[in-house]
């Protein structure tokens, strides 16, 4: 027997294809109503859909004012720190033939598995090996991966601790759950639920997801994360495929999303990822609509000024020169280190393994060597976890970073993590670059009081085993 689906209370379709589509043809360029806009957002205000329209159709001279933008906003309410995580991929198990996946059910040349609880540990000791504090784990859409599976995952990553290495935030991205199933992995102790509408667009939409599979009702998906608010989770991630369809209708989606989500429960997305499609075994892909760099750029920079207070993701899909190009775009949170196949971590060497991940990876970098690049490019490394644990969180969260004022906790607790990296995990070279870069930011900080607590935590990481020593 078929379970009934069960909605949100909110529930309501409120992607509005022909208006969202009417706002990128009419292609307004008035450089006053952007240099407004961009105002606007510097103070922190979060944009409409259509004041958003707007700076998409900016000319290139106004393109650079964007960047701009978006470079003082990002420092301004973050900071120049970059958290870090890493994916685990947990199964690959799939009941969805979407045609854009490696993973998808009617794929003969993708490699099942789902690892163990044994597998898991060994792959998140490996993780913790080499300074991982933060990690996102990814399922397929099958019935073995229902939210006890994905409990039972978060718990038993929680679990493992190996020398001084443990993770302290889990966040999930998965099929949409019900109300019931997303208590049982809040219990667990996830951090954000993450969940892709993949394209806003409606016959996009239909054209990639069959209609006889659970992925193909958009309506159910587009109200996942109302769910998950109404669950009790505090924290939840919206991300579109771009690739799919329009870019800049996606980016009006994801703005839409963002809007409806404060708008019904007080909370935006505390997180937005914008992947582009890359290849992957077995799937022929149409470039009709592909993104092109100078587009996808853009594109962050308007993310960033539209949704000042939204933590923006840009993965390993991307190759190490745009990442490191980005990374002042608005950029918050990069994975680092990262490996997508199946047991990833442990059982393959340097080179990627077709058969057995979702797509190929652009940057399989060790996580040292990107710590060392953004250490170089003068960001701050961080694996902060303390908002969550702290209670910093959902609406507090919101109260916290719109002013801008989130900095004052995320500064200080990224040095302190930065530090733990150093002393426990880095290469000789990036620990000296990490060591240098603490200390001009120490400089910087003006308030005396949390000046010396920060040096007062910092030494007692150098010279003891304490570990986690969070504002």
């Amino acid at each position: 027997m078929i379970k009934e689906k069960k909605f949100s209370s909110t529930v309501k379709d409120f992607i509005d294809d022909n208006c969202l589509q009417k706002l990128i043809d009419e292609k307004k360029t008035d450089k006053q109503a952007v240099r407004d806009i961009i105002a606007k957002s510097l103070n922190k205000q979060a944009l409409s859909v259509e004041e958003t329209a707007v700076l998409l159709a900016a000319d290139n001279e106004l393109t650079e004012e964007i960047y701009d933008a978006a470079r003082k906003l990002k420092r301004e309410v973050y900071g120049n720190r970059i958290v870090l995580f890493a994916p685990l991929y947990i199964g690959n198990k799939c009941i969805n033939n979407c045609a854009y996946c490696a993973f998808r059910s009617s794929n003969k040349e993708a490699i099942r598995r789902t690892l163990s609880s044994e597998e898991i540990a060994k792959q998140v000791q490996a993780l913790e090996n080499v300074g991982h504090k933060r990690m996102i784990l990814v399922f397929g859409e099958h019935k073995d991966y229902d939210a006890k599976f994905m409990a039972d995952c978060v718990q038993k990553v929680y679990s493992i601790k190996i020398g001084k290495g443990e993770i302290r935030r889990v966040n999930i991205n998965a099929a949409p759950l019900d109300i019931e199933g997303y208590k049982i992995v809040k219990a667990a102790g996830i951090g954000t639920y993450q969940i892709f509408m993949e394209t806003y667009h409606h016959e996009s939409f239909r054209k990639y997801h069959p209609a006889n599979t659970q992925k193909g009702d958009y309506l159910y998906r587009l109200d996942g994360l109302s769910r998950a608010f109404e669950a009790g989770c505090d924290d939840v991630g919206v991300g579109a495929l771009f690739g799919l369809y329009d870019w800049r209708f996606e980016t009006l989606g994801l703005v839409s999303h963002a809007l409806f989500l404060q708008k019904s429960y007080g909370v935006g997305p505390h997180t937005i990822s914008f992947p582009r499609i890359q290849p992957a075994a077995g799937v022929n892909l149409d470039e009709k609509w592909m993104v092109k760099d100078a587009d996808f750029k853009k594109m962050v920079a308007i993310l960033r000024l539209a949704v000042p207070y939204t933590g923006l993701i840009l993965t390993a899909r991307e190759n190490p020169a745009l990442r490191r190009e980005m990374m002042g775009f608005g950029v918050s949170q990069i994975d680092a280190g990262s490996r997508i196949e199946i047991g990833g971590y442990t059982d393959f060497g340097s080179e990627q393994v077709k058969e057995r991940e979702q797509f190929v990876l652009g940057d399989i970098r060790s996580l040292d060597n990107v710590m060392k690049e953004l250490i170089e490019d003068d960001f701050v490394p961080s694996f902060c976890t303390s908002c969550y644990r702290l209670g910093r969180t959902g609406e507090h969260f919101m109260e916290f970073a719109i002013p801008g004022f989130i900095k004052r906790f995320c500064q200080p607790n990224a040095l302190t993590t930065l530090m733990e990296y150093l002393i426990d995990y880095a290469s000789e070279e990036t620990r000296a670059s990490g060591l240098k870069l603490i200390q001009a930011e120490l400089s910087k900080v003006k308030d005396e009081k949390i000046k010396q607590q920060i040096k007062e935590r910092l030494k007692i990481i150098q010279e003891s085993q304490q570990r986690d020593l969070y504002f």
